[in-house]
C-alpha cells in the first residue's frame, strides 16, 4: 500500500508536466498517515500476539513435534501474559457469531479460537490441559506459565455461558481457568452481573481488541455452584422417559440421568441432576420463556437479532396472559398451590416449611443479581430490613440464594424503579420442591435461561426437585460489576463472621455424590444438537 501511494506520488508529478505544491503536500500527507495508519496496526497486532496468543505446539497436540522448534520452549518469560482460548457459539447473535469468529482468528492463532458448532468445549480442554499437563512434566516452563494465565472466552447466550462453566466444573482441572463472557444472546444475564454489559458487542477488530485488553485487565470473582436433583417415577404407560430428550433444552441435557448403581438411584424413579450458576425459576416467567424459545424453533427467521428478540419476548407476555394473571390463569397454577416448599440455612440439619403466599405465580431462586435482561429482583434490602428479617446482604459466594415471588408482570415491571423488588421469601443454602397430585398436570420450569415444560404427578405419587450447594467457579469481572463478594473488602455491607466457608452437612458419601454434576459426560451436548436453540 505504501509502495502504491509513493508510486502514484511520482506518476502524477511526471504527468502533469510541472510540479504543483499543493498535489505534492496532499500526496505526502496521504502517504505519511497511510503509512502511520499501518504502523500503529502492526504495533497493535504485535501487542495482541504477545499477550495473548498461544502457538500451535500447546493448542494442536497432533503438530507437536512436526516443525522444527515448535515442540518445547524453557524459556518462561515469552509466555503471554495473559493466554486466552476463545469458544464462540457461531449461531447465536443473529449473525453476529460468525463475524466475531472471522475477527477473532484473524487476531489470534486461529487454533485458539473454536467454533462450538464445530467443535465441543469439553473435548478441547481436555485435550489441551492433557497437553500442557505432559509438556510441564518434561520441564518446559512456557506451558506451566501458559497454564497459570490462561484465560477463557465464551461467546453467545446464557446458555452458552452455562454450558462452558459446566465443562470446566465438570473436568475437576487443578488450576481452572477464570471465564469472561461476550453477551451474544437474549438475556444476557451472566455477562451483565460481571460488566460485560448486555446489549450484543461490536464485531470489528478495534472493539476486539478493546475486549481482549478488557480480559487482560479483569478480576477474578468467584461464584457459587448449585447442585440440582430431581426425581419422578417411571410412567407405567407411554414413553419411558419423563420428558421427551429431543424436546429438553442444554439444562436439562445436563441434568445425567443417575445409574442403577448409583446411591441416589431409587427403583422405579428417574433420577436427573444437574447445575446452575444464576437462577433457577418455575411458574409464569418460565412459561413465558418457554413460548419464547418454541417460537424461534418453529420460525427461526424472526430472531435475527437482539432488539427484535426482545420485542417478540415482550408480546409473548402479554400473549400469555402475565399482564392478567388474576383472570387468565386460575388459582391452581399458583406456587403454594403447585408444591410444598422447604428450605434449609447453613449449619442446619433439618428442613423448614417455608410460607408462599397465595398470589405469587413465579418464583425464582436467585444467585446473582441479574435476572430477565439484568433485573435485580432481591433489590438492595435497607441494614434494618436485614436486621429484623434476620437476613445478610446478597453475595455471589456465600453459599446462599435469595428466594425471590412475583404475582405478575405489573409486579415484575416494578424492578425498574430504583428501589423496586420482588417479594423477598428467603435466604437460603438449599431447598426442596415437592409437587403432588393437583389440578394442574404440568408447570414450567427455567435454568440460566433455559426452560422446559414439567410433567406433575398424576396419581399419589410426587415429583421432587432439590437445589443445594455444589462449589464455585471463578469468573473474570470488570469494574462494572454489579455482583458482591464478601472477599472483596471494598463491597458494600461487608461483615464479619460470614458464613461462606461454612461447609455443608451433609454425610461424607451424599457429598461424594454431589461433587460433582453428574460425572464428566454431563455437560456433553448430544450429537446433531442444534446450538442455535441455546439462547
Amino acid at each position: 500500500m505504501r509502495e502504491k501511494v509513493g508510486t502514484k506520488f511520482r506518476r502524477d508529478k511526471l504527468s502533469s508536466g510541472s510540479v504543483n505544491l499543493n498535489e505534492i503536500k496532499n500526496s505526502f500527507r496521504t502517504f505519511v498517515s497511510t503509512s502511520k495508519e499501518f504502523a500503529m496496526r502492526d504495533e497493535k497486532l504485535e501487542k495482541v500476539m504477545k499477550e495473548f496468543y498461544i502457538p500451535d505446539y500447546i493448542v494442536v497436540p497432533e503438530e507437536s513435534n512436526s516443525s522444527s522448534g515448535s515442540g518445547t520452549s524453557d524459556d518462561e518469560d515469552d509466555a503471554p501474559s495473559c493466554p486466552v482460548i476463545v469458544f464462540i457459539n457461531s449461531k447465536s447473535g443473529g449473525q453476529l457469531g460468525s463475524q466475531l469468529l472471522i475477527t477473532y482468528r484473524s487476531l489470534l492463532n486461529q487454533n485458539q479460537v473454536i467454533d462450538l458448532g464445530e467443535k465441543k468445549p469439553d473435548k478441547v480442554l481436555h485435550q489441551v490441559y492433557a497437553r500442557l499437563h505432559k509438556l510441564k512434566c518434561n520441564g518446559d516452563q512456557f506451558a506451566a506459565e501458559i497454564e497459570k494465565r490462561l484465560r477463557i472466552i465464551v461467546a453467545g447466550g446464557d446458555g452458552t455461558a452455562g454450558w462452558l462453566l459446566g465443562v470446566v466444573s465438570d473436568l475437576k482441572l487443578p488450576q481452572p481457568p477464570p471465564i469472561a463472557t461476550v453477551p451474544l444472546g437474549t438475556g444476557n444475564n451472566l455477562p451483565f452481573a460481571f460488566g460485560w454489559g448486555k446489549k450484543n458487542p461490536g464485531t470489528d477488530r478495534l472493539s476486539v481488541e478493546a475486549f481482549l485488553e478488557q480480559v487482560r485487565t479483569a478480576k477474578e470473582v468467584k461464584i457459587d455452584s448449585w447442585h440440582i436433583i430431581m426425581r419422578m417415577r417411571i410412567p407405567k404407560e407411554g414413553s419411558f422417559d419423563p420428558i421427551a430428550p429431543l424436546e429438553l433444552p442444554h439444562s436439562l441435557h445436563a441434568f445425567h440421568r443417575v445409574s442403577h448403581s448409583d446411591s441416589l438411584n431409587k427403583d422405579g424413579y428417574h433420577t436427573f441432576r444437574g447445575g446452575f450458576w444464576n437462577y433457577f425459576s418455575m411458574g409464569m416467567d418460565a412459561q413465558i420463556s418457554y413460548a419464547f424459545h418454541s417460537e424461534r424453533k418453529l420460525h427461526p427467521e424472526k430472531f435475527k437479532n437482539q432488539l427484535a428478540n426482545q420485542r417478540n419476548y415482550l408480546k409473548l407476555g402479554c400473549t400469555q396472559g402475565w399482564f392478567l394473571a388474576s383472570v387468565f390463569h386460575p388459582s391452581s397454577r399458583n406456587i403454594a398451590q403447585l408444591a410444598r416448599v422447604k428450605i434449609m440455612k447453613v449449619g442446619q440439619s433439618q428442613w423448614v416449611n417455608l410460607d408462599i403466599p397465595r398470589s405469587v405465580r413465579s418464583i425464582v431462586c436467585l444467585n446473582l443479581p441479574s435476572f430477565s435482561g439484568g433485573l435485580n429482583p432481591w433489590g438492595n434490602p435497607s441494614h434494618k430490613k436485614l436486621l429484623d428479617r434476620d437476613l445478610t446482604p446478597p453475595y455471589v459466594d456465600d453459599g446462599f440464594f435469595e428466594v425471590v415471588g412475583f404475582r405478575n408482570a405489573w409486579h415484575g415491571l416494578a424492578l425498574l424503579a430504583p428501589n423496586g423488588h420482588g417479594t423477598r421469601l428467603a435466604q437460603a443454602h438449599r431447598i426442596r420442591f415437592e409437587f403432588c397430585k393437583g389440578a394442574a398436570d404440568h408447570t414450567f420450569m427455567r435454568i440460566d435461561g433455559e426452560p422446559w415444560k414439567q410433567p406433575l404427578p398424576v396419581d399419589d405419587d410426587k415429583v421432587v426437585v432439590e437445589i443445594s450447594h455444589r462449589g464455585q467457579v471463578t469468573m473474570l469481572a470488570t469494574p462494572a460489576c454489579r455482583s458482591r463478594s464478601v472477599r472483596d473488602p471494598y463491597t458494600c455491607y461487608q461483615e464479619e463472621g460470614s458464613d461462606s466457608d461454612e461447609e455443608d452437612e451433609s454425610s461424607a458419601e451424599d457429598w461424594e455424590e454431589r461433587r460433582k454434576f453428574g460425572a464428566a459426560g454431563t455437560f456433553k451436548i448430544p450429537d446433531g444438537f442444534d446450538i442455535a436453540q441455546l439462547s
